[in-house]
């Protein structure tokens, strides 16, 4: 999935990286989300004391929840880091030519802003930018509700865990991307791909329309659609 992805497209890039294995652990934000702040702090102490005792300086995430806890929330308990989201560190590789997203995808894809990258973080470019790159996508956007006034895909602040009462919010947000009738909801977060596919799934065009990872597209575009399968170089 995403992080197989996002391990393809650095490797191709050549970029020396490490990640945690089993060290890493979550970064908190769903406890803090949902009023559990004790939870939380053991888990950023945690977290912050791992980082200093590897020397990392800069963290790449994959997920916005993780980019802002870290980026944000972190230098409370004394986690100053270089904090970046996969999607403004592929956007600099593609920009500066490293990779060159050469495959066609052929689709119409509409780009939903997670809350965090978009409206908390003002990112909003950088994926568009990545889409925009990969030949054969014609992009159309979910107005009005995109950008500043993106709307939430229903996972954040917990709710991912919570049943809703009434509509639920990511049905709601399904229905934005049904009206554009693009094929394909782009999303940069784990959080909106999950609610996405039940979205698609819930209202039966699961066969048509499909929620997809950025990266995992920049991936296939790079030649990399699945990395197991690779033949030997």
């Amino acid at each position: 999935g995403m992080a197989k992805a996002a391990v393809s497209v650095l490797k191709r890039a050549g970029i020396n990286f490490g990640i945690l294995g089993t060290e890493e652990t979550c970064t908190g934000d769903p406890a803090r989300r949902m009023g559990n702040e004790y939870l939380y702090m053991v888990l950023a102490q945690q977290n912050i004391e791992t980082f200093k005792k590897y020397g990392v300086e800069k963290i790449v995430t994959i997920c916005p929840h993780c980019f802002n806890t870290i980026k944000n929330e972190y230098p409370q308990f004394g986690g100053e880091f270089e904090v970046m989201h996969l999607t403004e560190f592929v956007n600099e590789l593609i920009q500066k030519g490293t990779i060159k997203p050469l495959q066609t995808v052929p689709t119409t894809a509409t780009y939903h802003d997670s809350c965090y990258l978009g409206r908390h973080n003002g990112i909003y470019d950088a994926p568009r930018d990545i889409v925009g790159a990969i030949p054969g996508v014609e992009v159309t956007e979910m107005a009005p509700h995109h950008r500043e006034r993106g709307f939430c895909c229903g996972a954040g602040g917990g709710r991912m865990w919570m049943e809703e009462p009434g509509t639920r919010v990511n049905h709601i947000r399904t229905d934005h991307f049904l009206q554009t009738e693009a094929e394909t909801v782009v999303v940069s977060c784990p959080f909106c791909l999950q609610m996405f596919v039940e979205g698609v799934g819930a209202k039966g065009q699961a066969d048509t329309k499909k929620p997809r990872d950025l990266i995992e597209m920049v991936a296939e575009s790079l030649g990399d659609s699945d990395p197991d399968e690779a033949a030997p170089n």
